[in-house]
């Protein structure tokens, strides 16, 4: 047979076409599981290949993250969270009104039975998320990128009853986790304050030296396989009898099928799809500290804190502090003094930090802010639109994009070529708003 030269060779056999819209790292491993299933992939975004939430996030595959954001005690924080803008959950005024429908969904999975199902459907989709990661990593040639030493949650403050009682509520939902006290937590991560009085160690979970890098990479490796990928800005999505119409601000483009998964930005192409999605931008922040030349990584692994809510993370020359919530919508510009913040809550987590922060040299220190894609009951929506055949959606991960991504491309390809799932993906579908 003769090949049209430049063709991707999936094409030029005639495989079936199918669009990805959103090149974040969810995007990412759908586009990369069904090309490396035989389909003819266009990767679709206005930005470029993880240059959204999936940038500069804190890189760590949170598996030991089961339980949904929902919880009770929240809802004695709400008049804080209003007034203090620099707290840890934060709600802007200006966005209050706005955001009230997605907080009624929100608190009503509080509940208990809600809270019971969320998390069996959360856990399902963590429990072996890292492991679909590895052939692909090893695939791209870059196993590098996921390192596997475990991750601490730390305490300051918070009395051993109530340390030992978190510890046993992960150890009932059967997440690996050791309980460690302060000579014990210094022996793993030397460099930690002498503020720290116990830390809970997550065994069985990873980190990436860098998301970006991950994001990059994967779709590279789709790339070699003939993927193509297109930034355009998708403005529509239509089907047909025969095939999906994917509108851009410059053209038409005709799939046989279509993958949607832009993150907090899919509310309008699902309204014009005809589906409800109650979805609202989680802002979090990180804040990269470069490491001095010569200097030593000062953390072997994730380290979050349980009372300050941020995370610090080792990754290539630099540390990065990650977290907080803040709710402000799509638009509103960043809060970098939320950034900073992030900065005087390490200096009480860790003893030393990176020469150029010590020095007062700053200028090699980079803000960041991301939209996280959440959804009221912290679920993703996984499925089959259920009223378009041929369309498909990977969207609203919230804090767990990076954990969950290579596990949900596997889903969607399996969706896609109409095979049995390897996990069920009935909580996922976006029926339940709808």
């Amino acid at each position: 047979m003769l090949l049209k030269q430049g063709a991707p060779l999936n094409e030029a056999l005639g495989a079936k076409k199918v669009a990805v819209i959103g090149a974040g790292i969810v995007g990412v491993n759908c586009a990369l599981a069904l090309q490396m299933a035989g389909y003819q992939v266009t990767l679709i975004d206005k930005q470029g290949i993880g240059e959204g939430c999936s940038k500069a996030n804190a890189g760590h595959f949170a598996t030991e993250q089961v339980f949904p954001l929902g919880d009770p005690s929240l809802l004695l924080a709400l008049p804080k969270m209003l007034l203090d803008p620099l707290g840890p959950i934060a709600l802007s005024p200006k966005h209050f009104f706005k955001a009230i429908p997605w907080f009624m969904q929100f608190f009503n999975n509080m509940r208990k039975n809600k809270r019971v199902s969320n998390s069996a459907a959360i856990k399902a989709l963590n429990k072996h998320a890292i492991e679909y990661y590895k052939p692909l990593l090893q695939a791209a040639n870059a196993e590098h990128l996921l390192i596997s030493k475990g991750s601490l949650l730390v305490f300051e403050k918070t009395k051993h009853s109530d340390v030992m009682a978190i510890h046993q509520h992960y150890q009932q939902a059967g997440i690996k986790v050791k309980l460690l006290n302060r000579a014990q937590v210094l022996d793993v991560e030397p460099n930690l304050h002498a503020n720290i009085n116990y830390a809970l160690f997550f065994t069985e979970v990873a980190h990436t030296g860098n998301p970006s890098h991950i994001c990059i990479t994967l779709a590279d490796y789709a790339k070699s396989l003939g993927m193509v990928y297109q930034q355009s800005a998708v403005e529509s999505i239509n089907q047909n009898i025969s095939s999906i119409v994917v509108s851009t601000t410059t053209e038409q483009l005709r799939f046989d099928q279509c993958v949607v998964a832009t993150g907090a930005w899919s509310k309008n192409l699902l309204k014009g799809l005809g589906y409800s999605l109650p979805i609202e931008a989680e802002r979090g922040y990180s804040l990269s500290l470069a490491l001095g030349k010569n200097e030593q990584p000062l953390l072997s692994r994730p380290v979050a804190s349980a009372e300050r809510k941020f995370i610090i993370t080792p990754m290539e020359n630099m540390l990065r502090l990650s977290g907080t919530v803040e709710y402000a919508g799509l638009d509103a510009k960043a809060n970098n003094k939320r950034a900073d913040l992030l900065l005087k809550n390490a200096e009480s987590v860790l003893s030393k930090l990176p020469e150029p922060v010590s020095a007062n040299n700053n200028e090699k220190n980079e803000r960041w802010m991301g939209c996280r894609p959440s959804l009221p009951d912290s679920l993703p929506v996984i499925c089959q639109a259920p009223h378009h055949d041929k369309v498909f959606f990977a969207l609203g991960h919230q804090h767990l994009g990076l954990t969950q991504g290579a596990i949900t491309g596997k889903l969607i390809e399996q969706l896609v070529s109409k095979q049995t799932t390897d996990i069920d993906v009935t909580p996922f579908c976006i029926s339940r708003f709808n």
